[in-house]
């Protein structure tokens, strides 16, 4: 706020009315004057109800911004800086608290500009009815005169049409992407390239999803790129209250989001979901009814795969190791779950049994599989929010892939294996009889590790009851033998026995672990078999390929 050149005093008018005389290079001028606040009620009697952003430049005596208060719902912002003669108008004061006032004390148009195109994308970017005080605009013209030329020439531009632009016109796609350091986003930046699709990035903040700046960088991405869609992983940059969203739809901009994760463990919290705007893409079949019950008209399977140049076929690499697996024991999240959240005693009572059963159900969620169990349903939807809902699902999942895995992982303990991965392997087996390395980098460790590996051990999160998982791609693309637990969903991806071998019941693993750790021309014809058909159908370019063709189908 720049230090006012100016003296100001409060006076009443000859109708009894509030008013400030200002002194200013020895001439004295009234802020409202005669029929100061009937002249206000003028300037804002045409603005309507809704539809538009009430913009005041300089408050005034309150006047018309009680009167636009008065019969809207608002928002409202206010430019005024000028602190003597607000607080003789009592102005400030008055509406300080009002949710629906937006106060800026800026002395730089510029900044002022900025501020309030920021609010304004945070109310959909609706139009600005701007209302400039002659008083504030020949006291300084610099700040509120500039800015009533600025707000009133941007009420001219039909933003919304020069951002719903054609799309999908060109053979090469256009693709926005969320880029963030969850794994596969790397993947899909090569393949863009290989492919020869034109990019463009926006960083997901470290800070909470969805803040005023990271919409801002994206908007700012869409004019300057032009896009055909954006592109994110399991929702990733989109906030739960669906403002990035509802900014898109009205733009007219795809948005693709290909869920790699329970999506119903991620989209539990977020509202406003249904848009034709916004396709999902799913690597588990199972859960397209469900996405659709939630609202999305647009659902499709896109399984997962793998990076061949990353995981680079290595065929003269020797097997130094038996049997390994590389894996999450789960010891540790579950114990953060119960750490962070105060759950009910009764509701976690016999956690090991729910996780038991919730294994063994047919139930694809924690919430459809508590109506088996109506106490703990009751005080399920009785916890607090939906984050501590959310919470109790995911450490329901996560118990039950524990036992899942402890339950397979010790049919190995002949054989000696080695496991990879977090310490709480030591408190769920006893020592002696398996060795431990902790966790390998994905992309510089496994690649390598796979190929020295006879046998590759796979057993599957709970998250997903029929879909397979990572390591069935990238496992055999890189020379790898696996033995994988079933998983309903792979018989459209792989031909059983020829291309991949698992076992049905956790009794199994000894017999086929025996059987193939000897057999090495055996294991190299599966390898083989899975690298072909893995090379042929699944890779992350075929799979980029399909989604584009999807959203080139539904928007070109």
């Amino acid at each position: 706020m720049v230090a006012a050149n100016y003296t100001a005093e409060r006076v009443h008018a000859d109708n009894g009315s509030v008013d400030v005389r200002v002194l200013r290079d020895g001439r004295a001028q009234m802020l409202g004057g005669k029929r100061g606040g009937d002249n206000e009620l003028r300037r804002v009697a045409e603005i309507p109800a809704s539809g538009v952003l009430p913009v005041f430049l300089g408050a005034g005596l309150g006047v018309g911004l009680g009167d636009v208060l008065a019969r809207t719902s608002g928002p409202v912002a206010v430019v005024d800086g000028e602190e003597p003669i607000f607080t003789l108008t009592g102005v400030r004061e008055k509406w300080r608290d009002d949710p629906r006032v937006y106060w800026l004390e800026e002395d730089d148009p510029e900044a002022a500009l900025n501020n309030l195109t920021r609010w304004q994308l945070r109310h959909g970017g609706l139009p600005f009815a701007p209302v400039l005080d002659p008083f504030h605009a020949r006291l300084r013209p610099e700040l509120y005169r500039v800015l009533g030329e600025r707000l009133a020439l941007s009420g001219k531009v039909d933003f919304w049409n020069h951002v719903r632009y054609p799309k999908f016109r060109a053979s090469a796609p256009r693709v926005l992407l969320l880029t963030s350091s969850y794994f596969l986003m790397g993947e899909l930046e090569a393949a863009c390239a290989r492919l020869g699709y034109a990019t463009s990035f926006v960083q997901l903040p470290s800070q909470e999803i969805g803040s005023q700046e990271f919409v801002e960088s994206i908007l700012a991405a869409i004019l300057s790129f032009r896009p055909d869609f954006v592109l994110t992983i399991n929702h990733l940059g989109v906030d739960k209250e669906g403002i990035l969203t509802a900014l898109l739809a009205r733009m007219e901009l795809p948005l693709a989001s290909w869920f790699v994760d329970n999506p119903h463990l991620i989209l539990y919290v977020y509202e406003n979901l249904a848009s034709d705007w916004v396709t999902l893409f799913t690597w588990d079949v199972d859960n397209i009814e469900s996405l659709k019950a939630q609202g999305f008209s647009r659902v499709h399977y896109l399984p997962l795969a793998t990076d061949p140049h990353r995981f680079v076929f290595s065929p003269d690499t020797k097997p130094v190791r038996d049997v390994a697996f590389v894996g999450n024991s789960m010891v540790h999240k579950v114990r953060a779950k119960l750490r962070h959240y105060a759950f009910p005693s009764a509701l976690i009572s016999g956690l090991e049994e729910l996780g038991w059963a919730f294994m063994a159900s047919g139930a694809l969620s924690v919430g459809k599989f508590l109506e088996e169990y109506p106490r703990h349903a009751e005080l399920f939807r009785a916890l607090p929010d939906v984050d501590t809902r959310l919470a109790f699902e995911t450490l329901i999942t996560w118990q039950a892939t524990l036992l899942y895995r402890l339950q397979r992982v010790e049919r190995l303990l002949p054989f000696q294996p080695l496991l990879v991965g977090d310490p709480g392997w030591h408190e769920l087996l006893p020592q002696g009889g398996w060795s431990y390395h902790r966790e390998l980098n994905y992309y510089a460790d496994l690649p390598l590790f796979y190929p020295a590996t006879r046998i590759n051990f796979n057993c599957t999160s709970q998250q997903m009851k029929g879909a397979v998982n990572q390591r069935v791609f990238d496992v055999p693309v890189c020379g790898g033998f696996l033995l994988t637990d079933h998983r309903r969903q792979m018989e459209d991806l792989f031909e059983p026995g020829r291309e991949i071998i698992s076992y049905q019941d956790p009794e199994e693993i000894p017999e086929l672990v025996r059987h193939y750790l000897p057999r090495e021309a055996e294991r190299r014809r599966v390898t083989e078999a899975a690298r072909a058909r893995i090379l042929a159908e699944h890779t992350y370019d075929l799979r980029l390929a399909s989604l584009v063709r999807t959203m080139r189908s539904i928007y070109g």
